[in-house]
C-alpha cells in the first residue's frame, strides 16, 4: 500500500489544478487518469473546438480579403488538414501538461481508479491510502430521451471532433455554447446549417438582448434556426443521412445531426468525505469554474460563483457575467448600451457588430453583457469591478487606450 496526502481521480482542469496547488503546499499527490490528461476541455471540448473555430474564422476572413487588398485565389477548405491541425494542437498541449505535472512532483498513474472509501483508492490492483481524496472525473454528452447517439449520423459533441469529411448539410439540436460555436464553424465552412432550439429564444441562458443579437448574427451567416421547437425523432436513411422530425411538424433532411444538448456528470457513487469538483459536481460545467473550485478546495482561494463568466467564441464573441436584464424588476436598475460600431477599432478590423451592455444599481455594476470581438477579454474588466465592488464612476477615471475595444467599456460606463 502506498500513502499520499492527496489522491485525485481525474486529470482534467479540476484535477490537475488541484494537483498543482497541493504540490505548492508541499503535499504528496497522486493523480489517476484512465484516458488522456486534460479531461474534456483539452481533449474533447474547449481546445479542439476553438482550434477548428480559428480555421473557420480564417477562411471566412479570407473570402473577403480582396476588400483589404489581399488577393487569395482558389480558396478552399481541406477539412482533413483542419482536423489534423486540431489533433496537433491538442497533442502538444497534452504533452506540456504531462511534463508540468511531472516537474511539479505529482505522481501520475494512467489507470482506472475506484474510490473505495474516503481514504482508499484501488487502481490497477494496487491500494493507495490518501488523507484526502478529490473526485474530478468530469462529464459525458447528454442525448435526448427519444434520440440516442450512434457516432456516425447522430453525433455527440465528442463524436463531432472525429468527423472525416465536412458535411454539406447539418442539423444542430441546441443553441447553447456548443451548438452556437459549431453552427458558426460549419456556416463559415459553407455547410448548410439548421439549429433547433427547444427554448423560446436562442442562447436561452443569456440576456435577452444578447439572444436577439445572436438571431441577427445567424441570419447574416445564413444559419437557419427554429425556436420553441423540439427534435422528436431521427431516422437514418439508406445509411447516408438522416431525417429529423420536429415538433412543429417539419421534417429536415441532413447528412447528420449534432445533439448539442449539453453534458451530464459522469456516473459515480457519492462517498461521504470525498470532495467532488468540476463537471462531476453537477454545478456549472465550465473549465474555468472547475479551476476555481480546485483552487478553493485545496488553497481556499475565494471566488464568487455568481460572477463566473460565460463565453461563446466566434466572431463576434459573446460574453456575460452577473445579472441579466430579465432577472431584474423594471425601475430597480440603470442600463447603458454602447454600440461597437461606434468604435474606430471595429472598423479597422471589419468587425462592427455588437454592443457593450452594463447594468448597475446604486453606482455598482450588477451585470455585464458584451457582443464584440475580444469580448472574452473585455468581460474580465467588469468582473474585476463587480467582485471588488468598484463603483462604475471610479472606473471612468482610468485611461483606456485608443483605438481599442476596451473603449466600448469606457463609453458604456460614462453613459450610466
Amino acid at each position: 500500500m502506498e500513502n499520499f496526502d492527496l489522491g485525485i481521480v481525474g486529470g482534467g482542469p479540476a484535477g490537475y489544478t488541484a494537483a498543482f496547488q497541493a504540490r505548492k503546499k508541499g503535499l504528496l499527490v497522486v493523480l489517476f487518469e484512465k484516458d488522456e490528461l486534460g479531461g474534456v476541455c483539452l481533449n474533447r471540448g474547449c481546445i479542439p473546438t476553438k482550434t477548428i473555430l480559428h480555421s473557420a474564422e480564417l477562411f471566412e476572413e479570407m473570402k473577403n480579403s480582396s476588400e483589404f487588398g489581399i488577393e487569395a485565389d482558389n480558396l478552399r477548405v481541406d477539412f482533413s488538414k483542419v482536423m489534423a491541425h486540431k489533433d496537433k494542437v491538442v497533442e502538444k498541449l497534452r504533452k506540456n501538461l504531462a511534463l508540468s505535472l511531472k516537474n511539479s512532483g505529482t505522481i501520475v498513474k494512467k489507470e482506472f481508479a475506484e474510490i473505495l472509501d474516503s481514504h482508499t483508492i484501488n487502481a490497477g490492483g494496487e491500494i493507495y491510502h490518501c488523507e484526502k481524496i478529490i473526485c474530478a472525473i468530469g462529464s459525458v454528452p447528454a442525448d435526448l430521451p427519444s434520440v440516442k447517439f450512434d457516432g456516425k449520423f447522430i453525433l455527440s459533441s465528442d463524436d463531432i471532433l472525429n468527423l472525416k469529411e465536412l458535411p454539406k448539410n447539418i442539423v444542430i439540436a441546441g443553441s447553447g455554447a456548443i451548438g452556437t460555436e459549431w453552427a458558426r464553424i460549419f456556416s463559415s465552412f459553407e455547410s448548410n446549417v439548421t439549429v433547433v432550439e427547444f427554448a423560446p429564444r436562442l442562447l436561452p441562458n443569456a440576456d435577452v438582448e444578447v439572444s436577439k443579437r445572436l438571431e441577427r448574427i445567424f441570419k447574416a451567416g445564413k444559419i437557419k434556426y427554429y425556436t420553441s421547437t423540439a427534435v422528436e425523432r431521427v431516422e437514418i436513411v439508406d445509411n447516408s443521412g438522416v431525417k429529423v422530425s420536429l415538433s412543429n411538424g417539419e421534417i429536415l433532411e441532413s447528412d447528420c445531426i449534432l445533439l448539442a444538448t449539453g453534458r451530464k456528470p459522469a456516473n459515480c457513487p457519492k462517498i461521504d468525505g470525498v470532495s467532488y469538483i468540476g463537471d462531476v459536481s453537477g454545478s456549472i460545467q465550465l473549465a474555468h469554474y472547475a479551476i476555481r473550485q480546485a483552487l478553493n478546495e485545496v488553497g481556499k482561494v475565494f471566488y464568487d460563483e455568481k460572477l463566473i463568466p460565460s463565453v461563446i467564441y466566434g466572431c463576434p464573441e459573446i460574453a456575460w457575467a452577473g445579472l441579466r436584464e430579465q432577472d431584474l424588476e423594471e425601475g430597480s436598475y440603470q442600463k447603458s448600451v454602447f454600440l461597437i460600431s461606434a468604435l474606430g477599432k471595429s472598423h479597422c478590423d471589419n468587425c462592427t457588430d455588437g454592443f457593450v451592455k452594463i447594468l448597475s444599481r446604486q453606482g455598482l455594476i450588477i451585470g455585464a453583457h458584451i457582443v464584440s470581438k475580444e469580448a472574452s477579454a473585455l468581460i474580465e474588466q467588469l468582473i474585476i469591478a463587480m467582485q471588488n465592488k468598484i463603483p462604475a464612476g471610479k472606473l471612468t477615471e482610468t485611461c483606456f487606450a485608443h483605438p481599442t475595444y476596451s473603449e466600448g467599456v469606457f463609453e458604456c460606463l460614462c453613459n450610466l
